[in-house]
Formats: C-alpha cells, sequence, structure tokens
C-alpha cells in the first residue's frame, strides 16, 4: 500500500499548486510579468526537483544518467509526458492572467484531469473484456466529477469585498477649541 501514500502526498502536493503558484504570482507585484516570473521558478523547482534528485538517486543506485541510451519509445513519452505536465502549469497560469480564481480554475483543473486520464487510458490500455465490459459506475463517476468540478466552480465563497477608500470629497469636521 505504499503506493497509496505516495498517490496521497502528490493530492497534497497538487491540492496546493494552484494557490501557492497564484500567490506566487501576487507576490511579483508586477500585472504584466509576474505570472512568467512564477513559471520561471517553477521551472527552477523543476530542475532541483526532477532533475539534480533522480540523477543523485540514480547515481547512488548504479542506474545510468546517460539518456541518450534508453529506449527510445520510453524517452519520447517521458519527454511527452514533461512537456505536457509544463504546458498544463502554464495553462494554470494562463488561467489566472484571464481572471480565473485558483478555487474555480484548480477545481476544474482536479476534476477533469482524472476524467481525461480515465478516457485516455481505457484507449490506450483498453479492457480485457472491451468497452462493453466497463460497468456502470465508471460512468457515474465521470459524470460525479464534472458535476463536482461545476458545482465546486459555481458555489465557491467569494473574496471579501474591498472597502472602499475614503471619498475625496468627504471634509472631515474640524474641532478647534476656543479658549
Amino acid at each position: 500500500m505504499n503506493w497509496l501514500i505516495y498517490a496521497f502526498l502528490t493530492v497534497a502536493c497538487w491540492g496546493v499548486y494552484g494557490i501557492f503558484l497564484h500567490n506566487g504570482t501576487i507576490a511579483f507585484a508586477d500585472p504584466v510579468n509576474g505570472r512568467m516570473k512564477a513559471f520561471l521558478i517553477v521551472g527552477l523547482a523543476y530542475f532541483l526537483v526532477a532533475v539534480i534528485a533522480p540523477v543523485a538517486i540514480l547515481a547512488v543506485k548504479g542506474g545510468s544518467i546517460t539518456f541518450w541510451n534508453y529506449p527510445t519509445k520510453a524517452f519520447r513519452w517521458s519527454l511527452l509526458a514533461g512537456v505536457v505536465g509544463a504546458v498544463g502549469a502554464l495553462g494554470v497560469l494562463l488561467a489566472f492572467g484571464a481572471k480565473g480564481t485558483p478555487a474555480v480554475v484548480m477545481s476544474i483543473i482536479f476534476a477533469g484531469a482524472p476524467i481525461v486520464n480515465a478516457l485516455v487510458a481505457i484507449v490506450l490500455h483498453p479492457p480485457s473484456g472491451g468497452w462493453g465490459s466497463i460497468r456502470p459506475q465508471f460512468y457515474l463517476g465521470i459524470a460525479l466529477a464534472a458535476a463536482g468540478a461545476a458545482m465546486v466552480s459555481y458555489y465557491k465563497p467569494n473574496p471579501p469585498q474591498a472597502k472602499p477608500a475614503a471619498a475625496a470629497s468627504q471634509s472631515v469636521p474640524v474641532v478647534s477649541e476656543a479658549k
């Protein structure tokens, strides 16, 4: 059951990814380039975690780090996975830049991604009994995931309204003491 621990680790990490990325973008205080600056730092983090860590682990375990000797099919699928992951991360930032909020954007992504994953997995690795062997609960799960994303997006709590600045035209009465 170690796989379940790792799956929940990923749920926790990806569950905070969008809001952390949004907060990083805001912290740049650069409405024009802040998203791309945040994405650049995400790329640095990917390099640290996805390049340095595997190289160290492979070196310790005696695995080959010379990827030009890797099987072509494995290299292509893995490279494609990296590209779609990076494009997906860019898509998150572009959605935020188009006025999407983390609560809505990430709800749609995290409900929609499992649906896409399930359908693509079935196409690439069909069930042994064919499409007809898929139980109705599978399709119900897809419908519930889509409905869940729609409901979370539609009924999300709104942030508090910004308090209007005191009107400049209002005059503050001056109290003077007469002696």
